[in-house]
């Protein structure tokens, strides 16, 4: 932005033949904050991005399970949870509101799975909702269960990996004893083995840092399939020679359990998707081993 460029959101996106769409989509940024009035005043010097748009998924989003201020949704890998860079229109949480016919404003996240990851998220319908099962983390009653295909054995048949997570130097990742690493612990456990080396593991995370599951599954020594960002292998070389590329980070969020409004578990389960089924197999591992998931407890 230069010294000739207007002083609202509105002149900068004008002079720039931005996309009309961008400002309502949440696709404009000035000096990196997410701006959505086009009134808003422009410094001299701001930096002002327009964010190209993404496509909205045609995947129709799977209502799993409803009470009256509780819905979980069966999120699709590629999906992210909550507006990002490329607007919020695609987000998890629009795409709910409209399978719901209600407003976006009366679902509230109570958890966030990253963009490649699938599975169970639980939205709050209203703010006492919301709190509720913030409490229930706190409390440590806000159960997840996933499974994930890790590229190497983890070494033990299962434990728990504690060590503390902080931002990495990208500010997008995070590391094992980055700045400001606060306590993190995952409970793991390896359900099955493939020829090949890769491990069926059923995962259990105490804490909710950010990519939790992800850092501490890298930091042991077993990656997950697909999770290019921090380790996990892109290619994958058969035996036949044929190369397979995951589109997707091999980890799947497949049972939540959280208080309902009486306090009565409400558990919520999502089937595992026949992508990672299917890479399983041709990693060489049992077709039937994903049944062990649920039984295998991590820790």
């Amino acid at each position: 932005m230069g010294p000739d460029d207007g002083p609202t959101v509105r002149d900068v996106l004008a002079r720039a033949n931005a996309d009309a769409q961008a400002l309502r989509e949440g696709r404009v940024f000035v000096a990196l904050r997410r701006v959505r009035r086009a009134d808003e005043a422009v410094r001299d010097g701001d930096v002002v991005e327009v964010a190209p748009p993404r496509l909205t998924s045609a995947q129709p989003i799977a209502i799993l399970a409803e009470t009256r201020d509780l819905v979980a949704v069966d999120k699709p890998a590629g999906v992210p949870t909550i507006a990002d860079h490329g607007g919020a229109a695609h987000a998890l949480v629009a795409l709910s509101a409209r399978a719901l016919g209600i407003a976006e404003s009366d679902l509230h996240p109570t958890s966030r799975l990253d963009r490649d990851v699938s599975g169970v998220v639980v939205f709050a319908r209203t703010r006492a909702a919301a709190r509720r099962l913030v409490r229930a983390r706190e409390d440590g009653v806000y159960e997840r269960r996933y499974a994930a295909i890790a590229a190497r054995d983890p070494s033990g048949d299962g434990g728990t990996w504690d060590a503390p997570i902080g931002r990495a130097k990208d500010p997008r990742l995070r590391s094992v004893g980055g700045r400001e690493a606060t306590d993190a612990a995952t409970r793991y456990a390896v359900c099955a083995r493939a020829p090949g080396g890769a491990a069926l593991l059923s995962l259990a995370p105490l804490t909710g840092r950010t990519h939790q599951i992800r850092v501490h599954a890298a930091h042991a020594g077993a990656p997950l399939i697909g999770d290019r960002a921090y380790g996990g292998p892109a290619r994958i070389t058969l035996p036949s020679g044929r190369v397979v590329e995951p589109r997707r980070i091999a980890l799947h969020a497949a049972r939540v359990v959280v208080p309902d409004e009486s306090g009565a578990p409400f558990a919520v389960s999502s089937p595992i998707p026949a992508d990672v089924r299917d890479l399983w197999v041709l990693l060489g591992g049992e077709a039937d081993a994903w049944e062990l998931v649920t039984s295998c407890a991590p820790g």
